[in-house]
Parts: C-alpha cells; sequence; structure tokens
C-alpha cells in the first residue's frame, strides 16, 4: 500500500502528468528528491507510468468495447495478441480467465473479421461507447483524494474551451501522429527526446503540446496497480438501465468511489462500469447495497477481472509476449 506522500505523488500526476518535480515537491511541502526517488520507486514497485493520450472524440476516434470469450488455453494467448495492437487499449483478462475485454479505438472494420477466425474463441460481441462518464481525464476518486483544494488549485493546468483555441490547432493533424505515439509510450518523456522522435526543435514540440493541452484534445493518464491504492478485486459491471433514468444512474454511478468507470454503451446492457474495491466482500456490500437500491437498474452481469493485460498506454518492452506466442495480423493504426 502506498504512503502519504506516494498518494500525493500519483494525485499530482494526475493533475498534470508532466509537472516538474520541483513543482509537485513545492505544493507537497517536500524536497525535489523525494519526489524524483519516489516516483521512480513506484515506477519499479507499483507500474507508475504517464502516458498522453488523445481525445477520442476529438481525434474523431470511434470507441468500441469488445467482449470475446474463449477457451482457457487460448485465452491468455489472444489477450496478449490483442494487447500488442495499437488501435486497443485495456485489454483485461475476466471470468476466471475465459473472457477477454478490450477497448479498440477505431472503425469495426478489420478487427471483428479477423477474430473469429482465431481458434478457441467461442463467442464475440462489439459495443459502442455512446458517452464515457467517468474515465478517461477524470479520476478514479481512489487516487484522485490526496491533495486539497489549494493543492489541486496550484497543479491543475488551464485547459480552454475548443472554441476559444484558434482554427485547427484545437484538434490532433496528421503531423502530430509522431508526438502522440511518443507521449503514448512515456507521457513525461524530456522535450529533446521527443523532438528527436518528431523531427521537430523542442521549441515546437512544447508550443503544439501546450496547444493540445489547452484545447482538451491531449490529456496525461496514469497508470498504477490499483490494488496499491486499496482496488485489489476488480469487476467489470454490464447493466441494463431504463433508457429514461440512464443519463441520472450513470452520473450518479460517477460518483460512486468504488467505480473508475462509466459509460454507456450500445447493445442489452447499455451501461457498463468498472468497479475497484478492497476485497470482495466490499465488492459485495457494493453490489447489494448501493447498486442494488437503484431500481431503475433492471439487470446485472458481473465479470470479476483476473488480470489487466494492457492498461491506457501501450505494452511496455518487459511485458511483450514471449515468441511464438498466437499473433492477429494487424492492420495499420487508424491514428493515436
Amino acid at each position: 500500500m502506498l504512503d502519504e506522500i506516494d498518494r500525493a505523488l500519483v494525485h499530482a500526476l494526475h493533475l498534470d502528468g508532466r509537472a516538474p518535480f520541483a513543482r509537485i515537491a513545492a505544493v507537497l511541502d517536500v524536497s525535489t528528491q523525494t519526489v524524483a526517488r519516489r516516483y521512480r520507486r513506484l515506477r519499479a514497485e507499483a507500474g507508475l507510468r504517464v502516458v498522453g493520450l488523445a481525445d477520442p472524440a476529438r481525434a474523431g476516434l470511434a470507441q468500441w468495447m469488445v467482449r470475446l470469450s474463449a477457451v482457457p488455453r487460448a485465452a491468455q494467448d489472444l489477450a496478449q495478441a490483442l494487447a500488442r495492437r495499437e488501435d486497443t487499449s485495456w485489454v483485461k483478462l475476466a471470468s476466471g480467465g475465459t473472457e477477454i475485454v478490450a477497448i479498440v479505438h477505431a472503425p469495426q472494420t478489420m478487427l471483428l473479421r479477423e477474430i473469429p477466425r482465431t481458434a478457441g474463441v467461442t463467442a464475440v460481441s462489439a459495443h459502442y461507447v455512446l458517452h464515457t462518464y467517468l474515465g478517461g481525464p477524470t479520476a478514479w476518486h481512489g487516487r484522485a483524494r490526496a491533495l486539497d483544494a489549494e493543492q489541486q488549485r496550484a497543479l491543475t493546468p488551464t485547459v480552454a474551451p475548443e472554441k476559444e483555441v484558434e482554427g485547427s490547432r484545437a484538434l490532433p493533424v496528421p503531423a502530430d501522429d509522431r508526438l502522440l505515439a511518443a507521449l503514448r509510450h512515456d507521457g513525461r518523456a524530456a522535450l529533446a527526446d521527443l523532438a528527436a522522435a518528431t523531427g521537430l526543435s523542442p521549441a515546437t514540440v512544447a508550443r503544439r503540446i501546450a496547444e493540445l493541452r489547452t484545447s482538451g484534445a491531449l490529456f496525461f493518464d496514469v497508470e498504477i496497480d490499483s490494488a496499491q491504492l486499496g482496488g485489489g478485486t476488480q469487476a467489470l459491471l454490464w447493466m441494463a438501465v431504463t433508457p429514461a433514468h440512464l443519463d441520472e444512474v450513470a452520473r450518479t454511478l460517477a460518483r460512486h468511489d468504488e467505480l473508475a468507470f462509466v459509460a454507456a454503451t450500445t447493445g442489452p446492457s447499455n451501461l457498463v462500469a468498472q468497479a475497484l474495491c478492497p476485497d470482495p466482500a466490499a465488492l459485495h456490500h457494493y453490489l447489494t447495497h448501493r447498486l442494488g437500491a437503484l431500481e431503475a437498474i433492471r439487470t446485472l452481469e458481473t465479470a470479476p477481472v483476473l488480470r489487466t493485460v494492457k492498461a491506457a498506454g501501450p505494452l511496455a518492452p518487459a511485458r511483450r509476449a514471449a515468441p511464438g506466442g498466437r499473433t492477429l495480423n494487424s492492420p495499420p493504426a487508424p491514428g493515436p
């Protein structure tokens, strides 16, 4: 479990993933060396990583939640194959290792034509994400409640409405692809490294990051082992909600501390959420007392998450599957 300084650092990085250690240290009232040391330790021991991501809506990318059922011997290989794709994120093994859930940032084209031909797959469904109520730039409350209001104001960068950003600068363009790809791997990469990856000058890189962030087209997410923050038991919750009450229920769920993701989707289950609880008993209490009190939820399917194979950013080199693992033929990436 993380201590008070660790939690404050994680919260600070969610507010501004590129904040200099000196500024974070000043807000936390500790030394810069302490912040740098804690950051390195959390990277090594808790999987901490900052990733820069394009807002899907502003980048023109559709998001699909894909559910695949597979025989146990094929599920892990299939999850790794999906995780290696550039157009996927949040690839999870669920339901005892017989189900894979992934978010695909692309039109529903090549992916679902490839998967049924993969041995071991017994069922496939795709759910278009219509609206995200919690997730992305909005942090799970379990990692975003360590700093007080004054500290949060000191670390939160200014984001202007898109209409206030001049012309096309508010949106990612093809010329941004290399920059966004580099930020997906390391949101805290130095300007000199980003310049080398893009062929641009450090000043141009800094200016473009500022433009995209100011418009909200680029945000920085924090990956970390949720068990370190008290989320040792994870589950995906697929709910069918009365349409007239869908927005009200979703907004209510987005305020629950137990949830890290809430989105409206197409399909028989029109609302999906990710629960992070300390243990199975806490998950049971949440399902029966908090969700159970919402009468508009007609049905609820709970899929325990066994392992997160891939989070928001690309796989780190050390986590890639061993040679010889089953793969899918990946189409060209649709964008950032």
